[in-house]
């Protein structure tokens, strides 16, 4: 095996250490030619003491060295630099010295009389090992990058998303309730999923995930407690419920300020005891699932209004997690902008490429109170209708509201309601385009139909005064 000098052996510092000065020069012209940068050292004493000032990579040492052995020096360097890589001369006469040696560290050892070409192949194994360590620990920093970047669908990588990052990596190994806070269409259940896809310990058991603004507080009930058969009409047999189907795994709750007082009665009971029963059953069962709970709503408030208990408030916020809408987090967009359009590609057999930069401009200067669903709907739109390789402003569905919110206000002075109005104004630019069909309305929104509702009576909106 013939090894070639190597430009990129210069970033190799070798030391050789040996009492004799004929193979000191004679390994220093050798390796020299190759490439590598060498040093050289008559002893132990002096091996260290370069080594104190100088890192090297190879150290190449005689077993038998006067006052401080081939075997002593290396147990120092493992000491000094334990990265720095050692490789043993030594005479057949103490081959299982050599061997002990590497025990305790050698990468190898060679045998006297030194062969060159047994000394380069050596060293080179070194340097290719070296570069697939370094290889390796840059694919790890750009993996970690890329799932900082996009965590279990969680896209961005802005400041405050990297915030949220950090909190589910401290937290998913815990037992903890987390709350999940937020407005709606910003992210919660995959934050949630996130939390449940890296607990090593739970991200094997199911994943329960319960909408519970979508519920009666009777089917609620049953749907997280399950029943026993002629609890009510219709329980034509035992059911079991969210909490038990979730066993080991997580029960995700979003809405949770949806749960009417008796409901939370029962919640905080699971949580201060671990225990439930089945409507209809006096059996206590017990709980076995980390809980994560979401809200888009202000508990706090409701605390306040006494809307929400407030010994429940604090049981389920032992951590928060909020997840900012888009409007905090916009240079994200353009990140979440190129998933999307590869995610619909996808879905429907395309190649667009990218969205215009006149579309991402006003995509970024859009407040988006729809948050992230309402940015994926829109993409979603633009890939069905787009005829070319990019997405332009006439490809994406109701284009002109996206426009024309981007038009600043000069009279407005106050900020919250700056942003509030073009709220305002979409929601009821969307009621209209439904024809007033609240539930179609809200699903256009992306939002839930609760949501709907509080964001109406919020605003004043109503059929009656928006009717032209």
């Amino acid at each position: 095996m013939m090894i070639m000098a190597n430009e990129g052996n210069r970033d190799v510092g070798v030391l050789i250490v040996d009492d004799e000065p004929l193979i000191r020069k004679s390994l220093f012209e050798i390796l020299r030619i190759e490439g590598y940068r060498v040093q050289m050292a008559a002893s132990g004493e002096e091996a260290v003491n370069l080594l104190s000032k100088a890192k090297a990579d190879i150290v190449v040492t005689d077993l038998k060295l006067p006052q401080m052995s081939g075997i002593d020096l290396l147990e120092k360097i493992k000491k000094i630099t334990p990265q720095t890589e050692v490789i043993l001369m030594t005479g057949y006469g103490t081959i299982e010295s050599a061997v002990e040696a590497m025990k305790k560290g050698a990468f190898n050892y060679i045998t006297k009389p030194i062969n060159d070409q047994e000394i380069k192949i050596t060293i080179h194994k070194i340097v290719e090992k070296r570069k697939i360590l370094e290889e390796n620990e840059s694919l790890r920093r750009m993996l970690a990058k890329e799932r900082r970047d996009h965590l279990f669908d969680l896209i961005g990588s802005s400041g405050k998303m990297q915030e949220v990052y950090h909190i589910i990596d401290s937290v998913a190994s815990s037992n903890a309730t987390i709350l999940i806070s937020g407005e709606s269409g910003t992210g919660k259940g995959l934050v949630a999923r996130a939390i449940h896809g890296i607990d090593q310990i739970r991200k094997d058991r199911p994943f329960v995930e319960i909408s519970c603004g979508a519920l009666t507080e009777t089917l609620l009930e049953s749907e997280l407690f399950g029943h026993v058969k002629g609890a009510f009409t219709g329980a034509i047999k035992d059911k079991e419920g969210r909490f038990e189907y979730a066993r080991g795994g997580t029960l995700f709750l979003d809405e949770i300020d949806a749960f009417s007082p008796k409901l939370q009665a029962k919640l905080l009971r699971v949580l201060q005891e671990g225990l439930f029963e089945r409507v209809g059953d006096n059996t206590p069962r017990k709980a076995d699932a980390r809980i994560i709970v979401a809200t888009n709503q202000n508990l706090t408030d409701l605390v306040q209004k006494g809307r929400f208990r407030e010994d429940l408030y604090y049981r389920i916020n032992v951590i928060c997690i909020y997840v900012p809408p888009l409007r905090e987090r916009k240079e994200d967009i353009p990140l979440l902008t190129r998933h999307f359009v590869q995610k619909y590609n996808q879905i429907n057999s395309k190649k667009i490429l990218r969205i215009s930069g006149e579309v991402e401009k006003i995509f970024v200067e859009y407040h988006w109170p729809g948050n992230i669903r309402e940015l994926e709907n829109a993409i979603e739109g633009a890939v069905i209708m787009t005829k070319t390789e990019v997405i332009n402003k006439w490809d994406i569905p109701n284009f002109s509201k996206f426009a024309a919110s981007c038009v600043p206000k000069s009279s407005e002075k106050n900020l919250k309601k700056a942003v509030e109005l073009p709220e305002r104004d979409h929601i009821i630019s969307i009621l209209k385009d439904c024809n007033w069909n609240r539930n179609r309305a809200a699903a256009s929104l992306g939002v839930n139909r609760t949501t709907l509702y509080n964001k109406m009576k919020k605003y004043n909106i109503s059929k009656e005064d928006n009717s032209s």
